[in-house]
């Protein structure tokens, strides 16, 4: 197993451990189950006092600086598409924390040593572009559009108020209800792949969003969802490399994204359940 890979000693060590510790997740319990490499780059981690999230190769998503965690309900409204988002369960604070990357985790959110043990293929693939670089445009009246499909989580909040969604509203931006929604629904895309702009001065639109973490319930499409990276949350790869910081991220949590880190819907198509009491 490579870095950070997370390999208990015996088959029996992660059950043990957890069975001992309960539902404390933190860096300190992680380090009686793995190598002493592995637990000198979770020290490394440990000690940075900046919010960062940092992906393990083929293991978890380690997380420091005491980021809030909780669980956010994607919440549909009148037209029947989603619309708001609801604040679910929220979890005790803690400055180190590490979350299950490979879905298969019986402790989730948090990693339980699971992906050693059935070889999980945690390969990062997503680009390392820059967002805009990424990102065709669409221009409308009053206001543009920035989309990086890539990206998508299939959140579908830019479903909302016309045929064509989002993409519309921005070409009917000079009618102040289309603009609003198109605004609305931009911000609301968890992943960051619409950013809507102002034509004058040519700034993004973006939400006031405090840095945390959010563990997405999409009781519509009955399945849950990524992790959500809220306000310029830092992302480094394996390799040490950092991704480009946003406002907006989702990282997958099923393991099955084909554009690793990143979510790219397969939570749907799967049916990813973590067991939330949102998702019958």
């Amino acid at each position: 197993m490579g870095p950070l890979g997370f390999e208990p000693r015996t088959s029996g060590d992660v059950s043990r451990i957890f069975l001992f510790f309960g539902q404390e997740n933190s860096i300190e319990i992680h380090k009686r189950i793995i190598s002493s490499s592995e637990n000198d780059a979770l020290m490394k981690v440990s000690q940075k006092k900046n919010r960062r999230v940092v992906v393990a190769r083929n293991g978890p998503y380690l997380v420091s600086g005491n980021l809030p965690l909780a669980k956010e309900i994607i919440t549909v409204g009148k037209e029947g598409e989603p619309e708001t988002w609801t604040k679910g369960q929220e979890y005790p604070n803690q400055d180190n924390y590490v979350l299950c990357r490979c879905g298969n985790s019986k402790n989730k959110p948090y990693c339980d040593g699971t992906h050693a043990r059935t070889g999980f293929d945690g390969e990062e693939t997503a680009s390392r572009k820059e967002y805009i670089k990424q990102a065709d445009k669409i221009s409308g009246p009053e206001i543009d559009l920035t989309d990086a499909e890539q990206l998508c989580a299939a959140a579908r909040f830019c479903h909302r108020g016309a045929e064509g969604g989002t993409w519309d509203l921005v070409e009917q931006s000079d009618n102040p209800r289309a603009k609003q929604i198109a605004i609305e629904s931009a911000c609301n895309c968890p992943s960051g792949r619409l950013v809507v702009w102002n034509k004058k001065p040519g700034l993004p639109i973006e939400p006031p969003l405090e840095p945390s973490i959010g563990l997405v319930e999409d009781p519509q499409a009955k399945a849950s969802g990524p992790i959500r990276l809220k306000g310029n949350v830092e992302l480094e790869s394996a390799e040490g490399k950092k991704y480009e910081t946003r406002n907006r991220m989702t990282l997958c949590r099923c393991g099955k994204s084909n554009n690793k880190p990143f979510c790219n819907g397969q939570h749907i198509k799967t049916k990813f359940n973590d067991g939330d009491v949102s998702i019958k």
